[in-house]
């Protein structure tokens, strides 16, 4: 038999133990999909007959069998996180940055290798993520409240500051989904990170919300790491890694590309990857999305001259241009065209689209050019990465993301020879300033 004091101290040691060991472990996590393909998780029984009657057509002489085609999402992933640490997971898109997430959250399996998490986990991986739609605001925090592990009476004591957080008091007791898309996101977080999980995952999922609805989330964050628990966090945000995260790492195609460690040095990385990228010729850039029947081969910009520039100014006037082409030698119609304008950290700056302006192409012959002009280029001196998107009747055609950068020098927007200091960055802004008498004192 053991005393009181032998026990106190055998359960003091094993929680040692268990704060000295990593909270996350992956050991050679590989995830491979097989593409035009689905599993048979979940199927219904449509989708079975379905299944069933074309399995036997490929099986007959006249449709031979043809041998998938698989992707490999991820490949030989391996690290490990302590307790406590606030780890960002960057890298471009189709990097595999939110399949590793899911194979953390359990919501699927990996193929090779394991991932091992002492503790309970948290995750926001879309907008709802976990949320039953016929079910309640309220009961919906009592239900991943009890997916977690909590007591109910865990989940009372933080169901008023989750509402207050989410700002959803008025619908509480609505189905979520009435709910609009800005709600269920600001509960869903509000859930994931305000009931007491060892482990919180995030991903780019933020990026939805608005501003200030992005300050509160990554000051929640920064509270529950100083909490002494542990944060995933995908962005694309360079900025909100950096201040949030103590070290990070880089995936580029399925593979670690910078190892888990200091967060600059992943950033810089992270960084010069995409500028080998935007150098690429837009006609063999291979990683866009979208139909395909009309694809972007080259952007380029212009003064008001003509002249093609290398370097812009702030005011200038500028002429951007996406050269495309139909790939079908058809006509295309009813055609608009965007650019995405982002910081080099990764913040989203502002965007130009035909859309906004109501000015769709009724009709765009099988090549030429799309043309925006900007009289007065509202951007503080720096660099900015584009991405440039094609739609036509609503649908994307062509989009590559992070397509090429741009370079802004200082110039004279104001027609002052004044500039703001370069702490002040961002966007300008065209003002004047007046003063009136105000008779009534208010």
């Amino acid at each position: 038999m053991h005393s009181k004091e032998d026990l106190l101290f055998l359960l003091f040691v094993s929680r040692k133990v268990l704060l000295m060991r990593p909270i996350i472990i992956a050991e050679k996590l590989g995830k491979q999909y097989r593409l035009g393909t689905q599993g048979p998780a979940y199927a219904t029984l449509r989708e079975s007959i379905t299944n069933a009657i074309r399995a036997q057509q490929r099986a007959t002489p006249r449709q031979p069998v043809l041998p998938a085609e698989t992707i490999w999402a991820l490949r030989d992933i391996s690290f490990e996180i302590e307790p406590g640490e606030v780890v960002g997971i960057i890298g471009r898109n189709g990097a595999g940055k939110s399949t590793l997430l899911k194979i953390l959250s359990r919501v699927t399996e990996p193929t090779t290798g394991r991932a091992r998490l002492f503790g309970r986990v948290g995750s926001l991986l879309e907008v709802g993520t976990g949320f039953h739609p016929e079910l309640s605001g309220r009961e919906n925090i009592f239900l991943n409240g009890s997916i977690l592990g909590m007591s109910r009476q865990e989940i009372v004591r933080r169901f008023d500051e989750i509402v207050a957080f989410a700002e959803v008091e008025k619908f509480i007791d609505t189905p979520v989904k009435r709910f609009s898309s800005g709600m269920y996101l600001r509960l869903a977080f509000a859930v994931a990170a305000h009931l007491e999980p060892e482990i919180l995952i995030v991903d780019e999922v933020l990026a939805v919300g608005d501003a200030a609805f992005q300050q509160r989330c990554l000051g929640r964050m920064r509270k529950v790491a100083t909490e002494g628990r542990t944060v995933l966090f995908v962005s694309h945000n360079m900025a909100a890694v950096s201040a949030l995260c103590t070290k990070a790492m880089v995936l580029s195609q399925g593979r670690i590309d910078v190892a888990l460690g200091n967060v600059k040095t992943a950033i810089d990385r992270y960084l010069a990857r995409i500028n080998e990228i935007t150098r690429t010729q837009l006609a063999n850039r291979t990683d866009r999305q979208g139909e395909g029947r009309i694809r972007i081969t080259h952007f380029a910009v212009f003064d008001r001259d003509g002249n093609e520039q290398e370097y812009l100014a702030s005011g200038q006037e500028v002429d951007f241009r996406i050269y495309y082409e139909c790939r079908d030698n058809r006509p295309a119609r009813n055609v608009g065209a965007s650019i995405g304008i982002s910081s080099a950290a990764g913040g989203f700056v502002s965007l130009l689209s035909s859309s906004l302006t109501d000015q769709p192409f009724t009709e765009l012959s099988n090549r030429g050019v799309v043309s925006c002009r900007v009289k007065k280029l509202p951007l503080a001196p720096g660099t900015y990465t584009l991405n440039l998107i094609i739609r036509q009747n609503e649908i994307v055609e062509d989009w590559i993301q992070e397509a090429v950068n741009i370079t802004i020098e200082a110039g004279d927007f104001y027609g002052t020879g004044r500039m703001p200091p370069a702490t002040h960055g961002g966007v300008f802004i065209d003002q004047s300033w007046s003063l009136h008498e105000n008779s009534d004192g208010n």
